[in-house]
């Protein structure tokens, strides 16, 4: 009896057809399971049908490889880099290596690469000899297997999951890269090589970092023993063309309306919180809007990793510091905006909203700093404004939870919710006004939304962008600017 008696089906596994038989027939592929049983079809619809078939479906595909599998050629050239990489930090000097260039050291290192291989008796053709130095260039000045997919337009996310596992955002899917690290030293050695460049640090005593890269491109790193298949790189790539709200509304991003509402908004200087999950695109929406502000405001941003881009003449980016090893010097989001406030500024705009900082940025926007933005982790703006709340109430501040919401409906003017969908598209879901109070309740208007409509048959989500004809509440900030008509023709 070929494969063994552990392949044997249990009793109850038996067909009732077949009470006596204790040795029924063994499947003929053995290392494939069965497939598993269709759903009944009794209770559902033909569209009900399909979604369980689907969902069976998922259950059945095997577990993923553990990682990339690189091609023969790819895997012929990694082959070669180990053999010369230890004969080449030999004969380098990597102090001197450091002040130069990629390009120029790509050309120091050609003459010792050719004696290096004829050491080995290797012989490579033109093609292998430029990518085994670009390869070797990588390694010593650049972020090694990474610098690939940071080359590659296409890829807006990597995550490195350990030195074995690498997975990529494509078009908003998610898919495993053909990219290894030698091994959990070398994947460290970068991963402290991006946070040494921003005077950062990352290792047994400080296991989580931010960064960034110089094209501004955010980076998170947790190493062990927080990260339990090794160290763990999370990349945002920073896009090299800036992305503009019409470019947006192209794109199917939001209606032209909808792009000329926040265009309004931007310019007649409206406080703006932008509310979105992660990865949702609100950092991109913020720095789109900020091309609408004027070249002649005084901008400063505040971020803890510097990521926004702005295109203003006079901009002024600030960045949080981490504590040192003794705990000491920490200068946190809170400190940098109390700061800003003496700086003369015309417009505060935070990264990102985590906690006590709302209160200030909400009594700068209440002080003369009209026109500041803030982004938002919440669901929809409703949930935004509830998140503010809480988050005034998690800090020091006493103060009566009515006072706040009167606080917050005084200061924001509009929320803009920011989603992805998932068919991985990234759509502006709701335009919404913060009107004022009504008891204890903030009231807001919806001025556009976004309809699920259907899915095609390609898993694309099919949806209208819906104006509320409603007339806007701001249009008295706008008129101050000349943009009353243009935000009045967009609402209805």
């Amino acid at each position: 009896m070929q494969g063994g008696s552990h392949h044997r089906p249990s009793p109850e596994a038996e067909s009732p057809e077949e009470p006596g038989s204790q040795f029924p027939p063994l499947p003929e592929s053995i290392e494939t399971p069965p497939a598993p049983p269709p759903a009944p079809d009794s209770g559902f619809s033909e569209r009900g049908r399909e979604a369980m078939a689907r969902l069976s479906e998922r259950q059945a595909v095997p577990d993923p490889v553990a990682g990339g599998r690189m091609d023969g050629f790819e895997n012929s050239i990694h082959r070669i880099k180990e053999q010369v990489l230890p004969r080449l930090l030999e004969r380098v000097d990597p102090e001197a290596a450091a002040t130069l260039s990629k390009d120029e050291l790509a050309e120091e290192f050609r003459p010792i690469i050719h004696e290096v291989l004829a050491d080995l008796k290797l012989t490579l053709n033109r093609r292998e000899q430029f990518a085994l130095e670009k390869v070797l260039v990588d390694e010593l000045l650049g972020l090694g297997p990474l610098e690939e997919l940071l080359a590659d337009s296409a890829v807006s996310d990597i995550m490195v999951n350990g030195p074995d596992q690498t997975y990529v955002e494509r078009r908003g899917k998610l898919e495993l890269a053909n990219v290894q690290f030698r091994d959990e030293e070398h994947l460290f050695q970068i991963a402290q090589r991006i946070c040494n460049s921003v005077g950062r640090r990352v290792d047994q005593t400080t296991p989580l970092a931010d960064a960034r890269l110089k094209d501004g491109s955010r980076v998170n790193v947790i190493v062990p023993p927080l990260s339990l298949r090794g160290t763990a790189i999370s990349i945002r790539k920073f896009s090299a063309k800036p992305i503009t709200l019409d470019m947006m509304a192209q794109g199917g991003s939001m209606s032209q309306k909808m792009a000329t509402a926040l265009k309004v908004a931007g310019a007649s200087r409206f406080n703006i919180v932008i509310s979105g999950g992660t990865g949702s695109g609100k950092t991109t929406m913020l720095n789109a809007l900020s091309k609408m502000i004027d070249p002649g405001e005084r901008v400063l941003t505040i971020e803890d990793a510097a990521e926004l881009r702005l295109q203003q003449p006079h901009w002024l980016p600030l960045e949080t510091r981490p504590p040192n090893l003794e705990g000491q010097g920490e200068i946190t989001i809170r400190d940098l905006v109390k700061n800003a406030l003496r700086m003369r500024p015309d417009r505060i705009i935070l990264g990102e909203i985590r906690g006590a900082e709302c209160f200030d940025l909400l009594s700068a926007m209440n002080t003369g700093h009209d026109g500041s933005m803030a982004t938002l982790h919440s669901n929809s703006p409703r949930e935004c404004l509830a998140r503010m709340e809480n988050m005034v109430m998690m800090s020091d501040i006493k103060v009566p939870k009515e006072a706040i919401s009167r606080q917050i409906a005084d200061s924001v003017d509009l929320i803009v919710q920011v989603k992805r969908l998932r068919d991985g598209s990234r759509r502006v879901t709701n335009i919404t006004e913060v009107i004022g109070m009504e008891g204890p309740v903030i009231v807001t208007q919806e001025l556009f939304r976004f309809e699920y409509l259907d899915e095609s048959a390609d898993g694309k989500i099919v949806g209208e962008y819906r104006s509320m004809g409603l007339r806007p509440y701001t249009l008295d900030k706008a008129r101050q600017f000349g943009f009353d008509q243009a935000l009045l023709e967009a609402c209805l």
